[in-house]
């Protein structure tokens, strides 16, 4: 999730190899040389909606399943995610109807669909790379359904490091609850009248840059991301990958799904990495992050000087916490 001018903020697209199976969002080479992927395969979901997952990084390494947040897709999320390269296999994926994936149904884009999927990509990566534990690196809003899911089946992942997933305070007149819902309120008008169709990813990248969290991004991110959120028409213009109806929805169901679990709810090792709440006019996030992990115990740090967008502004500082964790858990 993110916020913006109508301009726009992030979906992600870029491929990195020829598609595999006929996933068909788009050909490799409309798509930003990022790293070249060493596997690449499907995962069809329950409702028969097809994921393309990319893999990167070390095969022999531990497993890392990385994924974006709302209107965004992974490949933008490059900046963090190359720092596991060296030691970790990285099997990146887009949430249904952002990056990679085709644009689906309406009606099944929804938080109960997209924890769902979970159970596709690991079983898809399983398959076709082989058993073994993996964690799994969620910003926003596939941090979110990483929590539905590991809530509802009762593990999953061996481990989940959650980038300031925007849940909900449920107290009543609760400031921070009041923040929340201010904050999902402009992103749910925004994203349904934002900018759509650019000439080129260029004037995407430059109206990030030219937002408040945008300014702090890492110097490569803007055109990373812009790119990745992009995709080629016939017509030579760009379109956002995930239609601003579908970003706008999911903004509008962060208020509903009622997400503030306890620690226990969850049975696997859990670390909640957050925007910093200390900074002047700290993001709505950055505050709710704090109040979970206060309330509910949870494994947290806050990375100092960031905003919701933290991966794209201390990309390095950012995968420094995860691997730490990553590491006290014993999977490296």
């Amino acid at each position: 999730m993110g916020a913006g001018n109508r301009s726009g903020i992030p979906h992600l697209t870029p491929a990195l190899s020829a598609p595999k199976g006929g996933v068909g969002a788009i050909a490799a080479s409309a798509l930003p040389p990022i790293a070249r992927a060493n596997g690449v395969v499907e995962a069809v979901t329950a409702d028969g909606v097809r994921l393309r997952l990319r893999r990167h990084g070390n095969p022999a390494g531990p497993r890392v399943f990385v994924s974006h947040g709302n209107g965004f897709a992974a490949d933008g999320y490059f900046p963090f995610w190359r720092h596991f390269l060296d030691r970790f296999e990285v099997v990146v994926f887009d949430m249904r109807n952002h990056g990679h994936n085709p644009v689906g149904d309406p009606a099944r884009h929804d938080y109960a669909h997209m924890a769902g999927d979970l159970d596709a990509v690991r079983a898809a990566a399983a398959a076709e790379f082989g058993e073994k534990p993996a964690f799994g690196l969620f910003h926003s809003m596939s941090a979110q359904a990483a929590m539905l899911y590991a809530m509802r089946t009762g593990g999953g992942f061996a481990a989940l490091v959650l980038f300031d997933p925007p849940n909900v305070p449920p107290q009543p007149h609760s400031p921070v609850r009041e923040k929340m819902l201010a904050y999902l309120a402009r992103l749910t008008e925004w994203a349904a009248n934002r900018r759509a169709v650019f000439d080129d990813p260029g004037e995407l990248a430059a109206d990030y840059a030219a937002t408040g969290a945008g300014r702090n991004w890492a110097s490569d991110a803007h055109e990373m991301v812009a790119r990745a959120v992009l995709r080629p028409g016939p017509d030579g213009k760009w379109r956002l990958a995930c239609p601003p109806a579908f970003e706008s929805e999911m903004y509008a169901q962060g208020v509903t799904i009622g997400l503030w679990p306890a620690r226990d709810a969850i049975p696997c090792p859990v670390k909640l990495i957050g925007g910093d709440p200390g900074r002047p006019r700290p993001s709505p996030t950055a505050l709710a992050n704090q109040s979970l992990a206060q309330e509910h115990g949870y494994d947290y740090a806050a990375i100092p000087g960031t905003g919701h967008l933290l991966q794209l502004e201390k990309p390095k500082a950012c995968a420094a916490a995860a691997i730490e964790f990553v590491q006290a858990c014993g999977f490296c």
